[in-house]
Formats: structure tokens, sequence, C-alpha cells
């Protein structure tokens, strides 16, 4: 499996099976999507910078609401959440997907913007890659990510969803999240490739960089 970051919180995950992106952004954030192509959308909630759909070429299903989906061998789930911490009161609701390809399962978390209840950690067991929102403001924040991770206890830890220097987005940079976690901020990496024997026994956290298609 290849993972790419889009910028924010769009991804582009190859594997054997096909190619999914999530949450593709319009230009209001400050990125630029260049050519990019899928066989899956996954589209977390209705907000432009999370759904603009438009950008992704090929003929990609889209999935977009809380469900079991079945597409080109990838198993994929979504549990509805909260955009804020009053039950989506404030900002509507999010859907975390559960990415299953590879006999690995991509967990990305969208805007989720609270502590995910007993039930919602239930459901999210066994992820081997955890993409969590760390910038605040309109999602949980650095210093409440790390217990979200804690609870899930991914093999890899992905920060998405913060502050760079083209993100006009009030949002805090990664930084604040490496230190809450107790970590140097790694090396930023051009791409994930993993596979399910080389996933790391304890959690880790890698920070991509960003790639314009």
């Amino acid at each position: 499996m290849e993972i790419t970051w889009l910028g924010h919180s769009c991804f582009r995950i190859k594997s054997k099976e096909a190619t999914i992106v999530t949450d593709p952004y319009d230009r209001s954030v400050g990125y630029q999507m260049g050519k990019v192509s899928a066989d899956i959308v996954t589209v977390s909630h209705g907000h432009s910078d999370h759904n603009y759909v438009a950008a992704i070429g090929g003929e990609p299903k889209i999935v977009a609401a809380p469900g079991e989906y079945e597409i080109k061998g990838v198993l994929i789930t979504g549990i509805q959440t909260a955009h804020d911490a009053e039950g989506g009161k404030k900002r509507g609701k999010n859907s975390v997907y559960l990415i299953e390809t590879e006999d690995m399962v991509v967990c990305h978390l969208g805007d989720l913007g609270h502590i995910p209840t007993p039930d919602q950690v239930e459901e999210m067991s066994n992820v081997d890659i955890l993409m969590v929102p760390v910038g605040g403001n309109y999602t949980i924040s650095a210093d409440q990510a790390p217990e979200v991770i804690s609870l899930i206890e991914p093999k890899i830890v992905i920060p998405m969803h913060y502050k760079t220097d083209v993100v006009k987005l009030e949002l805090d940079p990664v930084d604040k999240f490496c230190r809450e976690m107790g970590v140097k901020s790694p090396q930023p990496q051009p791409k994930l490739t993993v596979n399910k024997s080389t996933l790391p026994s304890e959690s880790q956290v890698v920070i991509l960089e960003y790639r314009k298609g």
C-alpha cells in the first residue's frame, strides 16, 4: 500500500485492489489538488474543504454516508460521529471511515470534533493506520488527539488538517501535536509505503509531505 498526502485531510491510498482518495478539497483551503484520479472517493462531511469530488478524475464511486460498502474488493465502513463536541449542533455530523485493503485497516477520522464514545471506539478496533486531525478550532485539538490515539491504538499515526505555509484556515501547526505526543517532529516523508509485515510493533507518528497530485 502506498499513501500520499495531497494536503489538508486529503490522501491518496493506492492498494492492489483500488485507488482511494479521502476528503478532496476546493481551492479555498490554499492547497492545489493537481490531476488526481481514483476508483473510490470518501467524503466525511459536506463542507467544501472536504467534499469537492469534482476535483477527482476517472469515474470514482462516492462514499459519503455511514454504512458498509464493498467496492472493487475494498471494504469500507462509515461510522457516524460529530463535527463538534455538541453532537453536531454547531457544525453538523461527520463520518469516520475504516478502509480495509491488503489485509490492513486504514481509519480516516475526517473532521472529528470530539472524543469518540466507547461504542464508536469499539467500532474502530483493529486499526493499523490512523489519519487524525490535529489542528484544532474546527476539529479535535493537538492535546485531544493523543487521547483519541490511545483509545484506538493504531500502529501508524498520520496527522492531518493542520497549519502549513499555504493553509488559509486558522489551525495549529503539526509541531504542537508532536509536543503533546512527546515525540520530536519526524522528518516528513514524500509517501508512506507499507504492508502488513512492515507495520511497526509500537505506535509510530509519520508526517507526510504535501504532494500536488
